[in-house]
């Protein structure tokens, strides 16, 4: 099985996230920091002050570790905000808290479709991969994530863990 993602801006994609992606991918490790921080914030902002509040409250009681909390939350997000991929984003890292793999890839497979660019849904992704020991494929989305943040840490550290499990050690 082959992971396949389009790293490109996103059709309708506002004009400064696109910027602000291809600036990420020139910058250095302190520029690429601010970058990110930049597009978090550009992500966080569903365009409704109810469904951004549904956001704040869920990611509130997930930081509390108040799990069925922010699953409520979160879910009423979903529910009334489908094409918000941060919402949905903001769910898979709960059901990744509660060790809900199966639901994690589920919500991190529609961020993916509504933002091919989220990096940190693709990590992860990547990251709930390498659980499930499908390192071919968690090798592959950490490669993937680099594309668009060359300075993610995390992704590099798992690259170089992960070459040489999925292609051998050279002698």
């Amino acid at each position: 099985m082959t992971l396949v993602l389009f790293t490109s801006p996103v059709k309708g994609e506002d004009a400064a996230v696109a910027d602000l992606l291809e600036r990420l991918q020139q910058a250095d490790p302190v520029e690429a920091t601010k970058l990110s921080r930049e597009l978090q914030l550009e992500w966080s902002k569903s365009g409704s002050a109810s469904m951004n509040l549904l956001l704040k409250r869920g990611k509130e009681a997930l930081e509390r570790g108040e799990f069925d909390a922010a699953a409520d939350h979160l879910t009423a997000l979903t529910d009334h905000a489908p094409q918000f991929a941060e919402g949905w984003a903001l769910r898979a890292q709960l059901w990744h808290h509660m060790d809900r793999p199966g639901l994690a890839l589920s919500d991190l497979q529609q961020v993916l479709v509504l933002n091919p660019n989220h990096y940190e849904s693709l990590f992860g992704l990547a990251v709930t991969l390498e659980q499930l020991e499908e390192h071919e494929l968690a090798l592959e989305a950490y490669r993937l994530v680099l594309t668009i943040h060359p300075h993610y840490e995390e992704a590099t550290e798992a690259v170089e863990r992960l070459a040489p499990l999925v292609q051998g050690q050279s002698l």
